[in-house]
């Protein structure tokens, strides 16, 4: 039996985070067409599994999960683009990027020599991801209909991917296929935090050089006033060792 989309707990308890992000314009223009090109970009991929599984069963799903995937894609854009042509308010300086993630790619797996077991492991995981993610966007863009249509829509195509790719998973892979879905699920674990690491580590190194800078330069700045103090005004006479021509052009 397929399981059922649900939020995780996480989603849940930074439900508050999540509507303080789309409720400025800026940010929800930028999520929008940033998931435009996560979407886009996972039917490419999908795409391509379709072409080269030799499954004749799992080609069809492919191409029909393509297709939604790169329908969402338009969907993104073509909100984010009405939007933006909208859009009184000026931008949000805070969090220009994508304050929290959503959506969904391929970006953690290949698509070329990639077995259909990990292929369908790894999308039964991120689409339940995404779904539950999707859901709690529902929920927190109630003041944005067609926004809120959106994510109506695609959620109810996230739940039939993140059901076939299971049912699918079990179909090819009867003996382990649960395993198979804990080890997709540790894989993804694993690279967000090793994302979230170089992330935490690119900012606590960008936040020690600034006190170094200003810490270390305090000093060097004194003691070169210090020193400026002690050289006279204008020109210096040399001595006459000084004033022998150089035996070297260096």
């Amino acid at each position: 039996m397929a399981p059922a989309a649900r939020t995780t707990r996480i989603d849940q308890v930074l439900r508050p985070v999540h509507r303080w992000v789309w409720r400025d314009g800026g940010r929800r223009v930028r999520k929008l067409l940033a998931f435009a090109e996560v979407e886009t970009d996972g039917g490419r991929d999908i795409l391509r599994a379709a072409e080269v599984t030799p499954d004749p069963l799992l080609r069809r799903l492919y191409l029909a999960h393509a297709i939604d995937e790169l329908h969402h894609g338009v969907l993104f854009r073509e909100r984010g683009a009405e939007l933006l042509r909208t859009r009184t308010e000026p931008a949000s300086t805070l969090f220009n990027g994508n304050p929290l993630p959503g959506g969904h790619g391929l970006d953690d797996v290949s698509i070329e020599g990639e077995a259909d077991a990990r292929l369908l492991a790894f999308l039964h995981v991120a689409e339940k991801a995404a779904a539950g993610r999707f859901a709690i966007y529902r929920d927190v863009v109630a003041d944005d209909p067609p926004t809120r249509a959106i994510f109506e829509e695609i959620l109810r195509d996230e739940v039939f991917h993140m059901n076939y790719t299971y049912t699918q998973l079990a179909r090819v892979l009867p003996e382990s296929y649960r395993l198979r879905v804990w080890q997709a699920r540790a894989s993804r674990l694993w690279k967000r935090y090793l994302r979230l690491a170089a992330a935490v580590a690119d900012v606590l190194g960008s936040v020690l050089l600034t006190v170094v800078y200003f810490v270390a330069l305090a000093p060097f700045a004194w003691l070169a006033k210090r020193a400026e103090r002690r050289e006279g005004a204008g020109w210096k006479p040399i001595g006459p060792r000084d004033n022998e021509p150089s035996a070297s052009q260096y």
